[in-house]
């Protein structure tokens, strides 16, 4: 419906400009126009609300109901208006309420029955002859020979959904894995692996991902405590820099260890994503370097080149500098990350030609992107009408309010996480089928708690305002009450048990006419109608929690709906016109779902 919203703005718009604003508040208009048409805050206010009559009081110096009246007077002489409204009515101290007519209401639910993406229109930018703008999403990254952990799940799925709702839209997507696979700590890890296996390096090909988380923490407190290691492990740092031979096949094999087990949690999550970690980017670092420095941008301070920010400043209040590179001429993130920025909007070959890049981790990284943002721009990096964003998001805690641990005090491993969900799961599931006295065969089961179990993790995380901590608790995501995915689940679940039912599945697929009386089938109607615009509005904020609302508020109309209206047992043309509701519901239902990187289910 957002094309009829921003088609009811435009006319508003032309009649507030030429009726009621005066040559001398032209120049007020901008701000007036923000915000002037809104969604309403009840269902009996009617679909829309316009309030800029309440403003006009305070700059005419009028009663707001009276210029309301005016403003109706002259809305009713737009023709469009009058297509798409019922009759305008003033309400409170001066609010318009805005109802659209049902014939309009209609003709977008039959639009959106016949559209694949249920009414989401592309983005503007799809043009015929030329590609979609490419849009970077960077997400997931975890480090080399360390396991992925809890705090590694809200980045991987947050990235997903949002690299799944850009896919959408019609956008080029080009999911990036900026992986540690590069750095330091390589040089120890190197220099022990060269120690424990001198005779055969491939022998590691049968290290599992918690050897070498263990074998990580040896090799480091060797660097610390063991002088003579430590020296070699800074020489294999060099090799390594170097392109040695025999270090570069050490640290490929690293990395081919690690992967393995990274590959297996993105499987389990359905996951796709591009691996480009950071030793991607070695090659551009100096001219990074370079380009800085014949831009006048770098000060070397300390022994160190740093690009001091505008408006970050340390205790002290000094403006605190971003170290491009460190005294002993070594890199760092920051070096990396404006490489990165450099070649990912670098038209290709020589680069990624994106319009947009959105990097997607932990809140406490704001002020590093934030520096290394100012200084993409200052170096002029990031082209004219393109822009990056991060995405932070809190911490993932449990029941008691406090960072989400083992009992022991380790960080939870993501892989036992998602096999507990999967596990307490199948034992709610086993328990219902019990209850129900329902025999399952061992396929259906493992499937049904697999679905079920990964996707109510997703949606749990999901459903939370990214920005802030969120309490992890198994009881609540995989209740059936709530705002939950097996709630959603089971509404979808419900659906499909109509369609199985339905004995006129052949008729109800051809284009008739549709009738609509109930208040409940009005109800269900604007808020499929509502899905475009809550897609649009995640494109431009990053907060898939908007979905998630959404549909919780559609599975809950839905569902009195289905309480409250009789649809198999109604008379046919009735039937046919609540079925094409049902098929639009469950269309709306998989593609969210879809979006949210959660399966769906046709019995649970």
């Amino acid at each position: 419906m957002l094309i009829i919203f921003q088609e009811l703005t435009k006319n508003f718009e032309q009649s507030l400009l030429a009726s009621l604003i005066k040559n001398d508040k032209k120049e007020e208009f901008e701000d007036l126009r923000k915000n002037l048409i809104t969604q309403s805050s009840k269902e009996e206010f009617g679909d829309y609300q316009c309030n800029i009559c309440l403003v006009l009081s305070k700059i005419y110096k009028k009663n707001p109901r009276d210029i309301a009246s005016d403003f109706i007077k002259k809305l009713n002489k737009n023709k469009r208006i009058l297509d798409l409204c019922k009759d305008l009515e003033i309400a409170g101290p001066g609010f318009i309420n805005i109802k659209l007519k049902d014939e309009i209401l209609i003709k977008e639910i039959k639009l959106n029955i016949k559209c694949p993406r249920a009414g989401v229109p592309l983005s503007s930018n799809n043009v015929k002859d030329r590609l979609p703008d490419k849009v970077v999403v960077d997400f997931s990254s975890p480090n080399i020979a360390k396991e992925m952990h809890v705090g590694h799940l809200r980045s991987t799925i947050i990235g997903d959904s949002i690299s799944r709702i850009f896919e959408l839209r019609g956008y080029q997507v080009l999911r990036i894995n900026h992986i540690g696979d590069w750095g330091t700590q390589f040089g120890m890890l190197i220099t022990q692996l060269k120690d424990l296996y001198a005779n055969n390096l491939k022998e590691i090909d049968q290290i599992k991902i918690s050897d070498l988380v263990e074998f990580y923490k040896s090799s480091k407190k060797r660097f610390d405590n063991e002088s003579e290691f430590q020296e070699r492990s800074r020489e294999e740092v060099v090799k390594l820099q170097s392109g040695n031979t025999e270090s570069t096949a050490a640290w490929n094999l690293l990395c081919n260890q690690s992967r393995k087990e990274f590959d297996e949690i993105y499987k389990s999550l359905n996951i796709k994503i591009k691996e480009r970690g950071e030793s991607f980017y070695n090659p551009f670092l100096k001219s990074v370097i370079e380009e800085l420095d014949y831009k006048n941008l770098l000060v070397e301070d300390q022994g160190a080149k740093c690009v001091f920010l505008d408006g970050m400043t340390n205790k002290e209040g000094k403006p605190l500098p971003l170290i491009i590179q460190k005294k002993d001429g070594g890199f760092n993130y920051a070096t990396t990350d404006l490489a990165a920025i450099k070649y990912r909007f670098n038209k290709a070959p020589d680069g990624d030609d994106a319009s947009r890049i959105i990097y997607v981790t932990d809140h406490g990284q704001s002020n590093h992107f934030a520096g290394v943002f100012q200084v993409a721009k200052k170096a002029n990096w990031i082209p004219e009408n393109c822009q990056v964003d991060h995405v932070p998001f809190g911490l993932v805690q449990g029941i008691d309010g406090k960072k989400l641990k083992t009992r022991e005090g380790d960080t939870i491993r993501l892989k036992d996480l998602l096999f507990e969900a999967v596990r307490r799961a199948k034992e709610d599931l086993l328990e219902r089928l019990k209850n129900e006295n329902r025999y399952e065969t061992e396929k259906f089961i493992l499937n049904t708690s697999r679905v079920i179990g990964i996707g109510a993790v997703k949606y749990a995380d999901l459903s939370q305002n990214r920005i802030t901590n969120y309490q992890f608790s198994f009881d609540k995501m995989l209740s059936l009450n709530g705002n939950t995915a097996p709630y959603l689940l089971y509404t979808l679940v419900r659906i499909s048990g109509i369609n199985r039912k339905n004995d006129l599945i052949d008729e109800s697929k051809h284009s008739i006419s549709l009738n609509y009386e109930h208040e409940c089938e009005w109800r269900l109607i604007r808020k499929l109608l509502k899905f475009d615009e809550v897609i649009i509005s995640i494109e431009k904020d990053l907060m898939p929690n908007r979905l998630c609302n959404y549909l919780f508020e559609l599975c809950q109309t839905y569902n009195r709906f289905y309480d409250q209206v009789p649809i198999l047992k109604e008379e046919k043309y009735k039937k046919i016109s609540r079925l094409k509701l049902c098929d639009l519901t469950e269309k709306t239902l998989k593609l969210s779902l879809e979006l949210l990187g959660i399966e769906t289910l046709e019995r649970m």
